[in-house]
């Protein structure tokens, strides 16, 4: 425990005297003691937006779970080509409902892509585009706030369970939030009634547990520097919170909650906290995977999506269920993006192109499997359609209502779809519904250039600009017409 608390101790010193170097060391104080979060500029417009909202018949809402996994990759699950991972109860849903080809999050890391599915908006517009926030414990979290990036979402911003639960939805969470940890930007603030899991990734510390704003499970895993606790290999041993049975944990509070909210329309936001590293499988079934422990930590996640597609045929409410099954983003080390080129952290397709499984007895044929071009910050769109409610008329909102794809088979309503870089927001990259156009792709022998890939036919390996100027001009102009866009009003106020 001393050495663990030396280490951060000597970190913190560490990034005080760089600080004092650079002539910073007061912007550190001030942002460590006397920081505010980023001021909002349109919070009136949001309040009058939800006192429009009206409650609904409760007989006519349809139920919406979201499953979403951390660090999932495209090619995990067996239904998408994995013959190493066994995942039969998602395969079952995939079978009893449509599986999507071509769907992307809005970011290839964590807390931008979680912003874009709960706001419907490319992360630029709610100041999440710089890679990812920390643990408020973090020298780094101090160092974001010094740069004027902020370590939480704006609270002008408006998100699906803030909407539902206006319209008369019990709106839960479990397990990780990722988009801050101070008060006024917790799950609870954002519209969800009952909130249980983590507010960080599981390589962050503390990661306490919480039920709502209180600690139900304390973390007291000695501090650890940054990257050491990254993988399951480091030795840390864990005190407190058992990241073994997190996912078995997570998956009973499910359960509960459909079986407490059976005769009310219910959001179910069940963010899971694997496949992120460092992994952990439960003891139960530790070693059963041809994958290894990744393999494990994906079949325990398989167990968890057959608990609660049980729980919801026991209650009787499939038919009167969307369930969404996807990732914030692509494969971190040992997960696989398939026949894709790139990883988390990337704007290649293995970075942001994710699994996406939909299941609704009775409004999605099954056995469907679409090739359409759709996104997650199209759920906010789609749900609220669903539930017959209108958008927010003061903001931009990205996505689209993908409702058609689902119930018809109907074309993507998007044209485009644009890639923005991890770091800074600024749009990088486009495709169409044949091909993909990056301003700069990272090659062997550290060439960096732009890049034209023909996608369905490749993996982004050649460079076709030569071969289709027009196409490649086409795209690099679209992509600076949006920049400009996006410069001159990147909250994408009305």
């Amino acid at each position: 425990m001393l050495k663990g608390a030396a280490l951060a101790i000597g970190s913190g010193i560490l990034v005080l005297l760089m600080l004092g170097a650079l002539g910073g060391g007061a912007r550190y104080l001030q942002a460590r003691y006397f920081y505010r979060p980023i001021e909002p500029e349109h919070l009136e417009e949001k309040h009058r937006y939800l006192d429009s909202i009206r409650p609904g018949d409760p007989s006519e809402l349809p139920n919406f779970v979201i499953i979403l996994f951390d660090d999932l990759g495209w090619g995990d699950l067996s239904s998408y080509g994995n013959a190493m991972i066994e995942t039969p109860a998602m395969d079952r849903v995939a079978r009893a409902g449509m599986r999507m080809t071509d769907f992307y999050s809005a970011a290839p890391v964590c807390t931008p892509s979680r912003a874009a599915l709960l706001t419907g908006r490319y992360p630029v517009r709610s100041h999440t585009q710089n890679h990812v926030f920390f643990s408020e414990s973090s020298p780094l979290a101090t160092i974001r706030k010094m740069l004027g990036a902020g370590n939480e979402i704006p609270v002008d911003e408006i998100m699906i369970p803030e909407v539902l639960e206006r319209a008369g939805y019990v709106t839960g969470m479990i397990g990780k939030w990722h988009l801050g940890g101070i008060p006024g930007h917790l799950p609870n603030d954002f519209g969800f009634s009952d909130f249980f899991g983590v507010l960080w990734s599981n390589d962050m510390q503390p990661l306490h547990i919480y039920r709502n704003d209180s600690i139900e499970v304390r973390d007291e895993t000695p501090m650890q520097w940054a990257a050491s606790f990254r993988d399951e290999d480091s030795g840390v041993e864990m005190k407190g919170v058992d990241q073994r049975r997190l996912t078995r944990r997570y998956t009973e509070e499910a359960v509960a909650f459909i079986e407490a909210n059976r005769e009310r329309p219910f959001l179910l936001y069940f963010a899971h906290t694997f496949p992120h590293v460092p992994h952990f499988s439960d003891p139960e079934y530790e070693g059963r995977s041809r994958a290894g422990l990744y393999g494990d930590v994906v079949e325990d996640l398989d167990r968890s999506v057959a608990a609660v597609m049980e729980a919801l045929d026991r209650a009787g409410l499939a038919e009167k269920t969307l369930v969404v099954i996807t990732s914030d983003n692509g494969p971190d080390y040992n997960g696989s993006p398939g026949g894709l080129r790139g990883r988390k952290g990337e704007i290649l397709e293995g970075g942001q192109r994710v699994p996406m499984i939909v299941r609704w007895p009775g409004r999605i044929e099954p056995g469907g499997v679409s090739n359409a071009l759709a996104m997650n910050t199209d759920l906010f769109p789609t749900l609220l359609s669903l539930a017959g409610l209108p958008l927010p008329d003061d903001r931009l909102i990205d996505g689209r209502d993908i409702s058609g794809v689902f119930e018809r088979g109907a074309e993507s309503p998007h044209e485009r779809l644009y890639y923005f870089s991890t770091v800074g927001g600024r749009p990088v990259g486009v495709r169409d519904r044949e091909f993909k156009y990056l301003r700069s792709i990272s090659g062997d022998h550290g060439r960096s250039k732009p890049h034209l890939s023909l996608l369905g036919a490749d993996a982004e390996n050649h460079d076709l600009r030569r071969l289709h100027p027009e196409r490649a001009q086409e795209l690099l102009d679209a992509v600076a017409e949006f920049e400009e866009q996006v410069a001159e009003n990147p909250r994408g106020w009305l």
